[in-house]
């Protein structure tokens, strides 16, 4: 054969391989709900909220009973699931005064996979700051092949808060999002706005699409107005029915002990958009708002599945399902999230893999974090693991494994700041839980807002716009427990026998040893989630942006 037909052949070869025709590489779509607590689906015991493709699709999978976040709050905890890495490495919050530098962002999943042949998309919320200048800098934007989504908040009503959707037929959130990955998934139309690199989804590359919503996000459904274009669904749905409050909850008024205690956790400062959970018929309310999103995010699945079997791709498509985390609803008189508690951290999570033969789907108690997503899909693409990663490879239980990758799991809060939310720091296992807390000496909410009106400071760039001293501040906060640091409060929970957390059992003689043990757990799940070197972030403040402005830069 001539050498330079047959080096032609090796070449071609090679692109078909890297592109991925000819092979059998599955496609993914992750789904990311906002705020969607565990048990917000018919399949994980709710009795009232409908979710039948969610329920049907979880029956098909491998669904993780007790999957956990590494941090309860929105930007930490999905940073997290693109990275694989716990907080305190990866080193972004709100309060960081950080984004994610392009070194770091090298080696997140869609990156990675974009990388080795697959054709990438996101749709919907971004709240992951990337790039010099966070959702500024334009890298999450180009880092996909099929983007049509909107940095920060959606609201329920995104075409006006984003300028990406506003040519979209509908108008709310769910329905706008739908849109996206119908015109993804098709290609039958190029809807104005959809940012889409090679112009059209090619067919003969695998494809890995991003779906994250800002729902039932329990303080973003504060945004409904029930207007007329909206679906009934959002407008009478449950409204006939008796909704019971959750379990353990308590009116603000009729708080007599705090669950934490008030010089730990000083509530009174907490976010006014999760005041809802102080009264019996807010709190009643948002609940039907937020299980109303959770049956339009289930009919949007409905129309996805319709739409991979239609187009003949139902057969090769993986379909990985998780929340960024949980949300107080009055549990114990607290609202909102970043603490440790089951009610934020433990979501649902299960992944439907079609090529998994039948006796394979099922439930399992294997202790699971939502850092180990990537690097199961990674494993499932043929893709080697970047050693950056913290998560563990969960392929296994698609073939049968019942073994857990892991004995305990770590989940923290780094975002101690003027809310009144504490530095907290959790361990458990199956049947145990420890949690410690540390002292927040953050200025209050309420101060810098009777000073911000005092002084005609816009009350919104007083309360989040993070300037420069505060990374060293929140560098600290994430430093201090390897250094030394003892907590201002603990607690100690069986799991078995105290599901919901009520009985703390820290100051029981019976359960020294118990403590002993699970400090020393702590101590050692603390050091592996630290990892090594420092986080690989670029300085990201209000500081920055000012000067970036400044430099004509346009950020």
């Amino acid at each position: 054969m001539n050498k330079s037909i047959l080096t032609l052949i090796i070449v071609s070869l090679s692109y078909l391989a890297q592109a991925g025709l000819g092979s059998d590489k599955p496609n993914f779509i992750f789904i990311l709900t906002d705020d969607q607590p565990y048990n917000y689906m018919g399949f994980t015991g709710n009795e009232v909220v409908k979710t039948p493709n969610l329920d049907k699709l979880s029956s098909e999978s491998v669904f993780f009973n007790n999957a956990h976040v590494t941090s309860a709050i929105c930007t930490p905890s999905r940073v997290s699931i693109l990275l694989s890495q716990y907080e305190r490495t990866h080193g972004v919050n709100f309060n960081s005064g950080t984004s994610v530098n392009d070194e770091a962002w090298s080696m997140s999943y869609p990156v990675v996979m974009r990388d080795n042949g697959y054709y990438t998309g996101w749709i919907g919320k971004n709240h992951a700051p990337i790039g010099k200048g966070g959702y500024q800098s334009g890298v999450m934007e180009k880092s996909f092949d099929y983007w049509y989504a909107g940095h920060g908040h959606l609201s329920f009503y995104p075409k006006k808060r984003h300028d990406i959707f506003k040519n979209a037929e509908f108008d709310t959130q769910v329905e706008v999002i739908d849109e996206g990955v119908q015109d993804f998934l098709t290609n039958d139309q190029k809807l104005d706005g959809a940012v889409q690199f090679l112009g059209a989804r090619p067919s003969d590359k695998p494809f890995m699409l991003s779906i994250c919503f800002n729902l039932p996000h329990g303080n973003g459904t504060g945004s409904m107005k029930m207007k007329k274009t909206d679906d009934e669904i959002y407008k009478s749905l449950y409204r006939d029915q008796e909704i019971k409050l959750p379990n353990n909850y308590v009116a603000k008024a009729d708080i007599k002990n705090p669950k934490i205690p008030s010089d730990v956790l000083r509530a009174e400062q907490r976010q006014t958009g999760y005041n809802y959970s102080d009264t019996e018929e807010d709190t009643k309310e948002r609940m039907i708002r937020m299980y109303q999103a959770m049956t339009g995010i289930d009919r949007m699945v409905g129309n996805l599945l319709a739409t991979l079997k239609k187009e003949g791709l139902d057969k090769n498509t993986v379909i990985v399902f998780t929340s960024d985390h949980g949300l107080f609803m009055g549990e114990f008189g607290l609202g909102g999230k970043a603490l440790c508690y089951e009610v934020t951290t433990h979501v649902p999570m299960f992944i439907m893999d079609p090529r998994m033969p039948k006796k394979y789907r099922r439930q399992t108690d294997a202790l699971v974090s939502t850092i180990d997503i990537a690097p199961t899909m990674l494993t499932l693409a043929g893709i080697p693991i970047p050693s950056s990663f913290q998560g563990k490879d969960l392929s296994s239980f698609l073939e049968g494994d019942n073994d857990s990758p892991r004995e305990y799991t770590y989940t923290e809060n780094l975002w101690s700041t003027q809310f009144g939310n504490p530095k907290i720091e959790a361990v458990q296992d199956n049947e145990w839980k420890y949690i410690r807390y540390y002292k927040n000496i953050s200025y209050p909410a309420t101060e810098k807002i009777r000073i911000a009106k005092e002084m005609k400071i816009p009350v919104n760039k007083m309360l989040y716009a993070v300037h420069d001293n505060e990374i060293p501040f929140y560098r600290t906060l994430a430093e201090s427990s390897l250094q030394g640091q003892e907590p201002d409060y603990e607690e100690l929970f069986n799991l078995k026998e105290d599901p919901e957390e009520v009985t703390n059992l820290v100051s029981k003689k019976e359960y020294e040893t118990k403590l002993k043990e699970m400090r020393a757990v702590w101590k050692k799940e603390l050091t592996a989630a630290r990892g090594k070197g420092t986080p690989k972030v670029f300085r990201y403040t209000a500081t920055s942006k000012l000067e970036a402005g400044n430099a004509g830069t346009g950020h």
